[in-house]
Protein backbone atom coordinates (compact mmCIF):
# COMPACT_ATOMS: atom_id res chain seq x y z
CA UNK A 1 0.00 0.00 0.00
CA UNK A 2 0.79 3.52 -0.55
CA UNK A 3 2.42 6.11 1.68
CA UNK A 4 1.62 9.34 1.32
CA UNK A 5 5.27 11.21 1.59
CA UNK A 6 6.42 15.09 1.40
CA UNK A 7 9.59 15.33 -0.38
CA UNK A 8 11.56 18.08 0.82
CA UNK A 9 13.59 19.42 -2.37
CA UNK A 10 17.24 21.23 -0.93
CA UNK A 11 19.09 23.36 -3.45
CA UNK A 12 21.20 20.85 -5.45
CA UNK A 13 18.18 19.74 -7.15
CA UNK A 14 17.10 23.12 -8.97
CA UNK A 15 20.80 24.70 -9.57
CA UNK A 16 21.91 28.09 -9.03
CA UNK A 17 20.25 29.90 -12.34
CA UNK A 18 17.97 29.37 -14.90
CA UNK A 19 19.52 27.15 -17.18
CA UNK A 20 21.12 24.85 -14.59
CA UNK A 21 17.73 24.46 -13.05
CA UNK A 22 15.51 23.47 -16.14
CA UNK A 23 18.28 20.71 -16.07
CA UNK A 24 18.47 20.20 -12.77
CA UNK A 25 14.69 19.08 -12.50
CA UNK A 26 15.04 16.92 -15.18
CA UNK A 27 17.00 14.18 -13.31
CA UNK A 28 14.99 15.54 -9.92
CA UNK A 29 11.53 14.90 -12.03
CA UNK A 30 13.12 11.08 -12.25
CA UNK A 31 13.80 10.58 -8.58
CA UNK A 32 9.97 11.87 -7.72
CA UNK A 33 8.22 10.05 -10.64
CA UNK A 34 10.04 6.68 -9.33
CA UNK A 35 8.12 6.89 -6.11
CA UNK A 36 4.98 7.99 -7.77
CA UNK A 37 5.62 4.90 -10.17
CA UNK A 38 5.31 2.78 -6.86
CA UNK A 39 1.61 4.05 -6.08
CA UNK A 40 2.83 6.61 -3.45
CA UNK A 41 1.35 9.91 -2.85
CA UNK A 42 4.28 12.48 -3.22
CA UNK A 43 4.05 16.22 -1.92
CA UNK A 44 6.93 18.10 -3.14
CA UNK A 45 8.22 21.36 -1.37
CA UNK A 46 11.75 22.98 -1.84
CA UNK A 47 13.94 25.78 -1.31
CA UNK A 48 14.43 29.00 -3.00
CA UNK A 49 17.94 30.29 -1.87
CA UNK A 50 19.75 31.24 -5.22
CA UNK A 51 16.05 32.12 -7.13
CA UNK A 52 15.03 34.71 -4.05
CA UNK A 53 18.03 36.16 -4.40
CA UNK A 54 18.30 36.68 -7.99
CA UNK A 55 14.66 37.87 -7.99
CA UNK A 56 15.19 40.39 -5.15
CA UNK A 57 18.52 41.74 -6.35
CA UNK A 58 16.77 42.11 -9.62
CA UNK A 59 13.90 44.21 -7.89
CA UNK A 60 16.29 46.07 -6.02
CA UNK A 61 18.50 47.47 -9.36
CA UNK A 62 15.08 48.14 -10.73
CA UNK A 63 14.49 50.27 -7.44
CA UNK A 64 17.88 52.46 -7.68
CA UNK A 65 17.19 52.61 -11.40
CA UNK A 66 14.33 55.03 -10.79
CA UNK A 67 13.50 55.62 -6.75
CA UNK A 68 11.05 57.81 -7.40
CA UNK A 69 9.14 55.77 -9.73
CA UNK A 70 9.85 52.34 -8.36
CA UNK A 71 9.25 51.51 -4.06
CA UNK A 72 11.30 48.20 -2.96
CA UNK A 73 9.82 45.29 -3.82
CA UNK A 74 8.47 43.36 -0.67
CA UNK A 75 10.48 40.25 0.43
CA UNK A 76 7.09 38.35 0.81
CA UNK A 77 6.01 38.92 -3.18
CA UNK A 78 10.00 37.79 -3.85
CA UNK A 79 9.05 34.76 -2.69
CA UNK A 80 6.00 33.94 -4.00
CA UNK A 81 7.95 35.07 -7.37
CA UNK A 82 10.02 32.42 -6.62
CA UNK A 83 7.04 30.16 -6.11
CA UNK A 84 5.84 30.84 -9.37
CA UNK A 85 9.32 30.64 -11.10
CA UNK A 86 10.48 27.49 -9.86
CA UNK A 87 7.26 25.47 -9.67
CA UNK A 88 6.59 26.18 -13.89
CA UNK A 89 9.94 24.28 -14.44
CA UNK A 90 9.61 21.49 -11.94
CA UNK A 91 5.56 20.84 -12.50
CA UNK A 92 6.97 20.67 -16.23
CA UNK A 93 9.65 18.15 -15.90
CA UNK A 94 7.29 15.91 -13.12
CA UNK A 95 4.54 15.99 -16.20
CA UNK A 96 6.74 15.05 -19.20
CA UNK A 97 8.63 12.30 -16.78
CA UNK A 98 5.26 10.99 -16.05
CA UNK A 99 3.89 10.87 -20.04
CA UNK A 100 7.05 9.40 -20.71
CA UNK A 101 6.52 6.24 -18.66
CA UNK A 102 2.69 6.98 -20.06
CA UNK A 103 1.25 8.05 -16.53
CA UNK A 104 -1.29 10.84 -16.84
CA UNK A 105 -1.59 12.41 -13.31
CA UNK A 106 -1.69 16.15 -12.79
CA UNK A 107 0.84 18.46 -11.18
CA UNK A 108 -0.23 21.15 -9.52
CA UNK A 109 1.80 23.91 -8.00
CA UNK A 110 0.11 25.65 -5.01
CA UNK A 111 1.29 29.19 -4.19
CA UNK A 112 1.50 28.83 -0.64
CA UNK A 113 1.30 31.13 2.44
CA UNK A 114 2.75 30.01 5.94
CA UNK A 115 1.89 31.47 8.80
CA UNK A 116 4.30 32.41 11.12
CA UNK A 117 4.02 34.23 15.02
CA UNK A 118 5.04 38.06 14.85
CA UNK A 119 6.25 37.53 18.34
CA UNK A 120 8.59 35.15 17.08
CA UNK A 121 12.00 36.03 18.48
CA UNK A 122 13.66 35.71 15.32
CA UNK A 123 12.17 38.92 14.33
CA UNK A 124 14.02 40.26 17.29
CA UNK A 125 17.42 39.12 16.07
CA UNK A 126 17.28 38.70 12.53
CA UNK A 127 20.51 36.71 10.93
CA UNK A 128 19.40 35.49 7.07
CA UNK A 129 21.27 37.93 5.03
CA UNK A 130 19.45 38.59 1.78
CA UNK A 131 20.53 40.20 -1.60
CA UNK A 132 23.46 41.96 -3.13
CA UNK A 133 26.44 43.52 -1.05
CA UNK A 134 25.64 47.31 -0.54
CA UNK A 135 27.94 50.71 -0.21
CA UNK A 136 27.83 52.04 3.72
CA UNK A 137 25.83 54.91 1.98
CA UNK A 138 23.19 52.14 0.36
CA UNK A 139 23.03 50.49 3.28
CA UNK A 140 22.10 53.68 5.60
CA UNK A 141 19.40 54.58 3.15
CA UNK A 142 18.01 50.58 3.51
CA UNK A 143 17.84 51.14 7.15
CA UNK A 144 15.96 54.29 6.79
CA UNK A 145 13.42 52.78 5.03
CA UNK A 146 12.74 50.01 8.49
CA UNK A 147 15.16 46.81 6.86
CA UNK A 148 17.72 45.41 9.45
CA UNK A 149 21.55 45.94 7.68
CA UNK A 150 24.34 44.38 8.64
CA UNK A 151 28.45 44.40 7.53
CA UNK A 152 29.52 41.13 6.48
CA UNK A 153 33.36 40.28 6.85
CA UNK A 154 34.57 43.38 5.65
CA UNK A 155 33.04 42.78 2.01
CA UNK A 156 30.04 45.46 2.35
CA UNK A 157 26.79 45.92 3.98
CA UNK A 158 23.90 43.22 3.25
CA UNK A 159 19.83 43.23 4.81
CA UNK A 160 19.50 40.74 7.02
CA UNK A 161 15.59 39.21 7.80
CA UNK A 162 14.16 36.66 10.28
CA UNK A 163 13.85 33.28 9.78
CA UNK A 164 10.62 32.67 11.92
CA UNK A 165 9.14 28.87 12.59
CA UNK A 166 6.15 28.02 10.68
CA UNK A 167 3.06 28.12 12.39
CA UNK A 168 0.55 27.12 9.87
CA UNK A 169 -0.28 26.23 6.10
CA UNK A 170 -2.75 28.49 5.11
CA UNK A 171 -3.50 26.89 2.09
CA UNK A 172 -3.66 23.37 3.39
CA UNK A 173 -7.03 22.67 2.45
CA UNK A 174 -6.64 23.36 -1.08
CA UNK A 175 -3.70 20.84 -0.92
CA UNK A 176 -5.25 18.15 0.89
CA UNK A 177 -8.19 18.29 -1.67
CA UNK A 178 -6.16 18.29 -4.73
CA UNK A 179 -3.89 15.07 -3.00
CA UNK A 180 -6.93 13.60 -2.63
CA UNK A 181 -7.90 14.22 -5.99
CA UNK A 182 -4.84 11.90 -7.01
CA UNK A 183 -3.30 15.51 -8.33
CA UNK A 184 0.76 15.50 -7.47
CA UNK A 185 1.53 18.68 -5.70
CA UNK A 186 3.95 21.26 -5.04
CA UNK A 187 3.56 23.50 -2.49
CA UNK A 188 5.28 25.55 0.30
CA UNK A 189 7.92 26.75 -1.89
CA UNK A 190 10.97 28.29 -0.38
CA UNK A 191 9.25 27.61 2.62
CA UNK A 192 6.34 29.10 1.80
CA UNK A 193 5.43 33.11 1.80
CA UNK A 194 5.59 34.45 5.29
CA UNK A 195 2.78 35.94 6.65
CA UNK A 196 0.95 36.95 9.81
CA UNK A 197 -2.92 37.71 10.67
CA UNK A 198 -4.05 41.30 11.19
CA UNK A 199 -7.67 42.69 12.18
CA UNK A 200 -8.51 38.72 13.29
CA UNK A 201 -8.16 37.00 9.63
CA UNK A 202 -6.37 39.62 7.17
CA UNK A 203 -2.96 38.40 6.35
CA UNK A 204 0.05 40.42 6.14
CA UNK A 205 3.51 39.44 4.25
CA UNK A 206 6.39 39.21 6.56
CA UNK A 207 10.03 40.41 6.01
CA UNK A 208 11.39 36.96 6.12
CA UNK A 209 12.10 33.77 5.07
CA UNK A 210 10.98 30.08 6.52
CA UNK A 211 13.55 27.17 6.39
CA UNK A 212 11.91 25.02 3.88
CA UNK A 213 12.95 21.89 6.17
CA UNK A 214 10.61 23.21 8.95
CA UNK A 215 7.90 24.17 6.63
CA UNK A 216 8.07 20.57 4.88
CA UNK A 217 7.76 19.01 8.06
CA UNK A 218 5.06 21.43 9.35
CA UNK A 219 3.17 20.66 6.21
CA UNK A 220 3.72 16.71 6.08
CA UNK A 221 2.27 17.05 9.85
CA UNK A 222 -1.01 19.22 9.07
CA UNK A 223 -1.29 16.56 5.93
CA UNK A 224 -0.68 13.83 7.58
CA UNK A 225 1.82 12.62 6.02
CA UNK A 226 3.51 8.66 6.58
CA UNK A 227 6.97 9.89 5.51
CA UNK A 228 8.61 13.08 5.49
CA UNK A 229 11.87 12.62 3.11
CA UNK A 230 15.05 15.51 4.05
CA UNK A 231 17.29 15.36 0.47
CA UNK A 232 20.14 16.82 0.54
CA UNK A 233 23.89 16.68 -0.54
CA UNK A 234 25.19 13.55 1.28
CA UNK A 235 23.24 9.46 1.63
CA UNK A 236 23.05 9.50 5.68
CA UNK A 237 23.63 12.08 8.59
CA UNK A 238 26.70 11.54 10.27
CA UNK A 239 28.52 12.34 13.69
CA UNK A 240 32.36 13.60 13.65
CA UNK A 241 31.70 14.86 10.10
CA UNK A 242 34.63 15.48 8.50
CA UNK A 243 37.15 14.07 11.14
CA UNK A 244 38.63 10.42 11.20
CA UNK A 245 36.19 9.01 13.16
CA UNK A 246 33.24 10.50 10.96
CA UNK A 247 30.55 7.73 11.45
CA UNK A 248 27.27 7.55 9.16
CA UNK A 249 23.89 6.69 11.03
CA UNK A 250 21.24 4.51 9.45
CA UNK A 251 18.95 4.38 12.20
CA UNK A 252 17.82 7.19 15.01
CA UNK A 253 15.13 7.72 17.50
CA UNK A 254 14.36 11.09 18.07
CA UNK A 255 15.66 11.35 21.55
CA UNK A 256 19.39 10.24 20.27
CA UNK A 257 19.25 12.69 17.59
CA UNK A 258 18.32 15.57 20.19
CA UNK A 259 21.34 14.65 21.80
CA UNK A 260 23.77 14.54 19.19
CA UNK A 261 21.92 17.95 18.68
CA UNK A 262 22.71 19.38 22.43
CA UNK A 263 26.20 18.08 21.63
CA UNK A 264 26.42 20.42 18.35
CA UNK A 265 27.58 17.23 16.14
CA UNK A 266 25.44 19.26 13.15
CA UNK A 267 26.33 22.21 11.87
CA UNK A 268 24.04 25.44 12.11
CA UNK A 269 22.59 26.49 8.67
CA UNK A 270 23.67 23.07 6.91
CA UNK A 271 22.54 19.60 8.50
CA UNK A 272 21.27 21.28 12.16
CA UNK A 273 18.10 22.28 10.65
CA UNK A 274 17.28 19.44 8.73
CA UNK A 275 17.73 16.95 11.52
CA UNK A 276 15.44 18.96 13.79
CA UNK A 277 12.57 19.31 11.11
CA UNK A 278 13.09 15.36 11.29
CA UNK A 279 12.68 15.12 14.25
CA UNK A 280 9.58 17.50 15.18
CA UNK A 281 7.98 15.10 12.25
CA UNK A 282 9.24 11.95 13.64
CA UNK A 283 7.75 13.20 17.59
CA UNK A 284 4.49 14.33 16.09
CA UNK A 285 2.43 11.17 15.84
CA UNK A 286 3.18 7.54 16.34
CA UNK A 287 4.08 5.68 12.85
CA UNK A 288 6.34 8.78 11.52
CA UNK A 289 9.33 8.32 9.69
CA UNK A 290 11.55 10.91 8.50
CA UNK A 291 14.22 10.26 6.13
CA UNK A 292 17.42 12.15 5.25
CA UNK A 293 19.37 11.27 2.21
CA UNK A 294 20.31 11.66 -1.12
CA UNK A 295 17.86 13.13 -4.37
CA UNK A 296 19.24 9.43 -6.45
CA UNK A 297 18.73 7.36 -3.74
CA UNK A 298 15.21 8.33 -2.37
CA UNK A 299 13.40 5.57 -3.59
CA UNK A 300 16.21 2.94 -2.23
CA UNK A 301 15.48 5.26 1.49
CA UNK A 302 11.66 4.79 1.49
CA UNK A 303 12.36 1.32 0.81
CA UNK A 304 14.92 1.30 3.86
CA UNK A 305 18.38 0.59 2.13
CA UNK A 306 20.29 3.45 2.59
CA UNK A 307 19.51 6.64 4.11
CA UNK A 308 18.78 7.78 7.64
CA UNK A 309 15.58 6.69 9.44
CA UNK A 310 14.54 8.69 12.28
CA UNK A 311 11.59 7.04 14.38
CA UNK A 312 10.14 6.00 17.31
Amino acid sequence: MGKRIVIALGGNALGKNLPEQMQAVKTTAKAIVDLIEEGHEVIVAHGNGPQVGMIQNAMAALTRSDPEKYILCPLSVCVAMSQGYIGYDLQNALREEMLDRGMTKGVTTVLTQVEVDPKDPAFRHPTKPIGAFMTKEEAKKLSQQGCAVIEDAGRGYRRVVASPRPQSIVELDTIKALVEAGQVVIACGGGGVPVFKTNGHHLKGAAAVIDKDFASSKLAQQLDADCLIILTAVEKVAIHYGKPDVRWLSELTPEKAQEYIEAGEFAPGSMLPKVQAAVEFAQSKPGRTALITLLEKAKDGVAGKTGTHIHR
